[in-house]
């Protein structure tokens, strides 16, 4: 029977009908009595009402109108006060969560108070009756307004059958007055006005008013429309004449010569039979067409692009894999993984013949290369290169194309780079795709499933060309920076290749050979002018760059070489320029990175932790403190959701095993913990700190100092397990970037040490654990006066040796 809230009446005499009801606002649409409304309601507010109504035995609903049609989010200012009370006839779910609701109006009505209850509004309305006056007087006005109606019928016409049966055999003003408004296209406002006028001849008045001026516009539209017709058959009078003069100019031989080009290079381009066939009937329709015609030029542009389009030209791929393997080691230092692939892939091709392209996607941060190797990968394979950035992309048509029924349609930008390419086997680079974004105009990764799958891209169909176009030759390569923001059917389609940030060796290497080279020529400087020393460079990249990738590096050494050509520039027999530290401090200025002594040092409450972003790894220091309060913890720094449940995990392991660590359960009931991330201003959101943040509340309970030479990452449960994180390569070189020397890690993290660069297995020592209890073990610093037996039996069970603190 649903809840009886809604079915109590109110009286307030009797002859009034007073009703709690659940409110329906309708965008666009005035409900009135007598009458049957059909609406679909989909806001979370209105279906809730709808459904509290049908859970009534008499599932009555107050329905009014929305003075604001486009507001999605209203308050009870934004409806009319004046509705219609509606029992509900029938409502049908449909897809998406809307429903289809019919209704029957009752009576009119005036809201008291609109209020939220429940989720939905609700008010308790008071019926409005009828005023009724001199009869003889109604009756005149009632005629007038029938007479008006069907004069407005007869010149507009649109309405139905139904509703003109009602009409004739009415015989009550009022009744008629709702059952012709709510058929008749009336403004919304006259609508309302006239449902709020209880007094019959006052409504009727106005209802006249309207009528008229509905009448004037119907006349006026039936103009318009006759204007319109007629100045059709014009076009169709002068289409008629100018088919006449086409053929006058056939018979004199002033025409053709473009089609029959046309023709020729259709029938040389060997293209699919079926498109053959639907260009040489383009060319026919062409040539009976005035030169002038707009169709004539569309036509003529669409015969242009399709020649413009490889369809059997193909480049010949590198013979030797050594002279691949050549190309790709001068071009970029490391990145293995990527050459390993790239060279299967050829070395498949050789034995096969022919085989689908793989779609490779590189994921890495900024300024590692994901888009210089693509280019070299062209240049080893001997093939084309296109580029196509992503960035922004929010439109399908970008991909797909317009069709060709838009004034000035194009292709979509896959088909535009085939054509720039000019072979079908090209290296395709669709750079940012983790920057695409959709919006009302559709959604751009929907559009590259198509295009990204190798099974379904043989027959890839542009919107311009209307015809399949072969891109299974296509090497496609796409570039991310973070995988998160890619659809998972998008993502689901590539072979992800993850490429991580470079050590301080590397990046020296990479300066060695590529950078300086690139900057002493970019600056009109030869090997002669400038002498970078392998320690110079090291100094370079520790002191005055700290990124996953070598962007920075390379303005770097730029602005080096700038320097140098100033000398060169004013004195030209200047001698070779032997870069030292000091000399690089006086072009650059005091390096900007250094290690600071102060952050290593042992701090209570302070504890180093690692986390992974989209721009490589960095560090950040998780600050805690505790004061006097009611037992309340306070996150600040820009936390996520994720990062805030690992607070409460990690103070809950912490209060649940208070006893073990010598810590007063009413600790905890007296004072507020506040737990702050610095960079307050950058977002910070994961797991993987939550045995940074036991660690830290643990140490600022106890008063127990925190090595600052440690670094941990690690997710942490209530039963105190440390469970697995993801980035430990590029957490691990933000460590060392900041002189970290020893980091913990989750045990299920041991197998990923064997992907980092020796350099940093030697310079680090990774502690691998299973329970937070051994974290506390090696993170903090022994109490003089502190117990020992419960430490020493707790690092013999974990292995791991007791490390003490220096201050």
């Amino acid at each position: 029977m649903g809840n009886n809230k809604y079915m109590e009446n109110y009286t307030i005499d009797n002859t009034t009908r007073t009703n709690l009801l659940p409110v329906i606002p309708l965008r666009g649409k005035v409900a009135f009595p007598n009458t049957n409304v059909l609406f679909e309601v989909g806001r979370e507010m209105t279906l809730k009402a709808v459904n509290r109504a049908n859970a009534t035995a008499d599932r009555l609903v107050f329905i009014c109108t929305q003075k604001v049609t486009e507001k999605d989010e209203i308050t009870a200012n934004d409806m009319y006060s004046v509705g219609c009370v509606a029992r509900i006839k029938q409502a049908s779910q449909l897809n998406g969560g809307a429903i289809r609701v019919l209704c029957e109006g009752l009576y009119r009505a005036r809201a008291r108070e609109i209020t939220v209850a429940d989720g939905h509004f609700s008010a308790v309305c008071d019926e409005l009756k009828i005023k009724r006056g001199d009869e003889v007087l109604e009756e005149a006005y009632f005629r007038t307004a029938k007479a008006l109606v069907k004069d407005v019928l007869g010149v507009d016409g649109k309405i139905s059958k139904d509703v003109a049966l009602k009409l004739d055999t009415c015989h009550d003003a009022e009744e008629y007055m709702n059952v012709a408004l709510s058929a008749m296209r009336v403004r919304l406002e006259i609508k309302q006005q006239s449902l709020e006028k209880t007094d019959v001849i006052e409504r009727l008045k106005l209802f006249e008013k309207c009528l008229n001026d509905e009448l004037e516009i119907s006349k006026i539209e039936k103009k318009i429309t006759m204007t319109v017709r007629q100045n059709i058959d014009k076009s169709q009078k002068e289409y008629y004449l100018r088919e006449q003069m086409k053929a006058i100019h056939t018979e004199l031989g002033e025409d053709g010569k473009e089609e029959d080009e046309f023709r020729e290079k259709v029938k040389a381009k060997c293209l699919p039979a079926d498109l053959e066939e639907k260009c040489l009937k383009e060319i026919d329709r062409m040539e009976k067409m005035q030169p002038s015609s707009p169709e004539y030029n569309v036509i003529s542009g669409y015969l242009e692009q399709v020649l413009a389009l490889p369809w059997t030209e193909e480049t010949v791929d590198t013979e030797k894999l050594e002279d691949c393997i050549a190309v790709l080691d001068s071009d970029h230092y490391g990145l293995e993984k990527i050459k390993e692939r790239i060279v299967e892939y050829l070395a498949v091709l050789k034995l096969t013949g022919n085989m689908k392209a793989p779609i490779l996607c590189f994921v890495g941060p900024p300024g590692v290369g994901k888009t210089s190797i693509a280019n070299s990968i062209a240049r080893a394979l001997n093939r084309k290169f296109v580029r196509m950035s992503l960035g922004g992309v929010k439109d399908e048509a970008e991909i797909r194309g317009h069709r060709r029924t838009y004034i000035g349609a194009m292709p979509g930008r896959i088909i535009y780079g085939m054509k720039n390419a000019g072979s079908i086997n090209p290296v395709f680079l669709l750079d940012e795709i983790d920057k695409i974004t959709s919006d009302m105009h559709g959604d751009p990764a929907s559009a590259l499933l198509e295009a990204l799958d190798p099974e379904q891209n043989t027959t890839f169909r542009d919107r311009y060309l209307e015809t399949p176009y072969d891109l299974s030759k296509v090497l496609f390569i796409t570039t991310a920076n973070s995988l998160d923001t890619i659809p998972a059917p998008l993502r689901d389609r590539m072979e992800i290749i993850e490429l991580s940030g470079y050590t301080i060796e590397e990046k020296t290497e990479i300066a060695k050979r590529y950078l300086v080279p690139k900057q002493l020529k970019a600056n009109g400087l030869l090997e002669k002018h400038a002498e970078f020393s392998d320690e110079v460079l090291r100094f370079v990249v520790e002191g005055y760059t700290r990124e996953a990738g070598v962007r920075t590096l390379e303005r770097t050494v730029g602005g080096i070489c700038r320097k140098i050509a100033v000398k060169h520039a004013k004195n030209k027999r200047t001698a070779k320029v032997k870069l030292t530290k000091e000399k690089v401090e006086t072009m650059l200025g005091a390096p900007k990175f250094t290690i600071d002594e102060a952050f290593l040092r042992p701090q209570v409450g302070a504890v180093n932790g690692l986390a992974w972003t989209v721009v490589g790894g960095t560090t950040l220091t998780v600050e805690t403190t505790v004061m006097r309060g009611k037992g309340e913890i306070r996150l600040t720094g820009k936390l996520g959701e994720v990062m805030k449940e690992s607070a409460q995990t990690a103070l809950s392991y912490i209060r649940a095993h208070a006893e073990e660590y010598g810590i007063d359960s009413a600790v905890f009931a007296e004072n507020d913990l506040h737990i702050h991330v610095p960079e307050g201003a950058t977002p910070k959101d994961g797991p993987s700190a939550g045995i940074t943040m036991a660690t830290a509340i643990l140490s600022v309970l106890t008063d127990r100092k925190v090595r600052g030479d440690v670094a941990m990452t690690g997710e942490i449960t209530l039963r105190g397990k440390v469970l697995p994180i993801g980035g430990l390569k590029e957490k691990a070189l933000a460590g060392r970037r900041v002189g970290i020397k020893t980091i913990i890690i989750p045990k299920g993290n041991e197998k990923d040490l064997e992907q980092l660069p020796e350099a940093v297995r030697k310079e680090i020592r990774f502690i691998p654990v299973e329970q937070v209890e051994e974290v506390f073990n090696v993170a903090l610093c022994d109490k003089e006066d502190e117990p020992k037996q419960k430490r020493v039996s707790s690092v013999a069970r974990s292995g791991v040796s007791d490390v003490r603190c220096r201050n």
